[in-house]
């Protein structure tokens, strides 16, 4: 039985705690918050709850793979999951709405043809049919597998290389195409472009710089589905938590640690800010790359033949503007989950959020809507929750000081403008919304909040996230800002790659 200290309790990092307690080992979880789940958190008031971080779960199959592998309970047995059908409805600027049903290809056909015109749905489908070519090329290498020692391989784009005209006429492929190379090139459309650019925006990325391997994130919402536990993403928090402490998974929150330490070579515990320490043969570190040196004071925790963080990456990266509303009345029953309200000018929202000077935000940016169909949201039926959120530019007016992203705050004028300008983009998904507001409350992004996306291929490698091996025998990484990056199901399957390699052994290539 060997002695493991994890350092923090997001998803990735509580993913690993659990399988390591149950192939034998004695795991101590320390996390400098009051609570587990990093960014899955739940704001509640007055009998209303809000999910503050992801709404919705993508691939579930990676969470029912760590229950039935952690316990004898399905991820069904503690977590009441649906599917969320349509997946989202989208409004585009020129007032064009269109409801994708939940993982039929042939649905979003009809549904777009319909919508936008004939031709729209021929032009998605075939575009999923070399996303999914994409998919089939990475799946294995970004998601299942240890990232490579020979990453460099990944850093040539799977997507299939678009067409442009060469010397007299000839076609030559374009390898090196951006997400929104592909939709122009390939769907024509302003809207069917926007539908694309906006998977690319909600994990934080330049559909205009994102490799077009990024192609992908489409793919996958629409082949396995969106999904929404009952209680809100939080329940799956409580849950994996539950689960740690079922399999003798020790934690310890408000225990800050602020030095992996280090003897013959290897990392071997964890210095306390109250001046403990916790001896350990195995250190997970579930921290940002930046404060992961920091605790190595000052030394590199990957090696110069390594993919290398970025170390200013969080610092371009935009994070979540977010709105809880409490409304009056009934939520309607024909409502949809999630609508996408999408900007009325997309080249001045990314001018906004990655130019060169970025702003807070633009004057009417693209809005995501959450409107679940939860009695656990909401004090009654006659009122509604509804969660409004729109990608900032990090560091804009809106954000608060680091530590404090998880709560409400009281509405600074740039905020209160902020949030005015999400409410009224919302009233596109429900009219009338100003009226019904019993009150908001704002939850701006903290300094450091910024929200890694996947990891994705080409770009020269770019896109990868730092392997979970380190230079350091016996400290290994986890979470969103490592391989395979973030999102929620991304967090799992970090966790799965850092538990086997720590049973199976550093030459570990993944399950079959």
């Amino acid at each position: 039985m060997a002695r493991i200290a994890v350092i923090g309790a997001g998803m990735g990092a509580m993913a690993a705690a659990a399988r390591l307690a149950v192939a034998g080992h004695r795991v101590a979880v320390y996390e400098r918050e009051a609570t587990y789940g990093g960014a899955v958190r739940r704001f509640e008031r007055a009998g209303f709850g809000f999910d503050t971080g992801p709404g919705l779960l993508h691939l579930p199959a990676v969470y029912r793979d760590l229950f039935v592998k952690t316990g004898r309970e399905p991820l069904e047995s503690v977590v009441e999951l649906s599917q969320v059908d349509p997946a989202a409805r989208h409004v585009f600027a020129d007032g064009t709405a269109v409801s994708l049903p939940n993982a039929s290809r042939a649905g979003v056909l009809a549904a777009l043809d319909g919508a936008l015109g004939a031709g729209a749905g021929e032009r998605w489908s075939a575009f999923l049919g070399r996303a999914r070519d994409a998919w089939d090329r990475t799946r294995r290498p970004l998601l299942e597998e240890p990232l490579w020692p020979d990453w460099q391989v990944l850093g040539r784009n799977p997507y299939p290389a678009l067409p442009k005209r060469g010397l007299f006429g000839r076609r030559k492929p374009v390898p090196d195409a951006s997400l929104a190379d592909v939709a122009a090139h390939e769907l024509k459309d302003p809207r069917l472009a926007a539908l694309l650019e906006s998977y690319a925006l909600a994990y934080g990325f330049d559909p205009r710089s994102v490799p077009a391997s990024a192609a992908i994130l489409p793919y996958m919402e629409q082949t396995f589905g969106s999904w929404y536990p009952r209680g809100g993403i939080r329940a799956l928090a409580d849950a994996l938590y539950e689960r740690c402490l079922a399999r003798k998974v020790e934690f310890t929150f408000g225990a800050e640690v602020t030095r992996v330490i280090e003897a013959d070579g290897r990392a071997a515990g964890v210095e306390l800010r109250d001046g403990g320490s916790a001896e350990a043969d195995t250190v997970v570190a579930g921290v940002a790359p930046q404060r992961l040196t920091a605790l190595l004071k000052g030394a590199e925790p990957w090696g110069s033949d390594d993919v290398r963080p970025d170390a200013d990456a969080h610092r371009r990266t935009p994070g979540r503007f977010t709105v809880a509303l409490a409304l009056r009345g009934p939520r309607p029953a024909d409502a949809a989950h999630r609508t996408v309200v999408h900007a009325a000018d997309r080249a001045a929202e990314l001018g906004t959020l990655f130019g060169p000077a970025p702003g807070a935000l633009c004057e009417r940016p693209t809005v995501t809507v959450l409107r679940p169909d939860d009695p656990a949201s909401r004090p009654d039926d006659g009122h509604e929750a509804v969660t409004l959120s729109a990608a900032i530019a990090p560091y804009g007016e809106p954000a608060v000081p680091t530590g404090e992203g998880s709560g409400p705050t009281e509405e600074t004028a740039a905020q209160a403008a902020a949030a005015d300008r999400l409410v009224a983009a919302a009233e596109a998904a429900i009219p009338g919304l100003r009226e019904r507001v019993l009150w908001r409350a704002v939850l701006p992004p903290a300094e450091d909040a910024a929200i890694p996306g996947p990891a994705l291929a080409g770009a020269g490698g770019r896109f990868l996230r730092p392997g979970n091996r380190t230079r350091i025998p016996g400290l290994y990484a986890v979470g969103g800002w490592t391989h395979p990056g973030g999102g929620l199901a991304h967090a799992g399957m970090s966790g799965a790659l850092v538990a086997g390699l720590i049973v199976n052994g550093d030459d570990w290539r993944g399950s079959e």
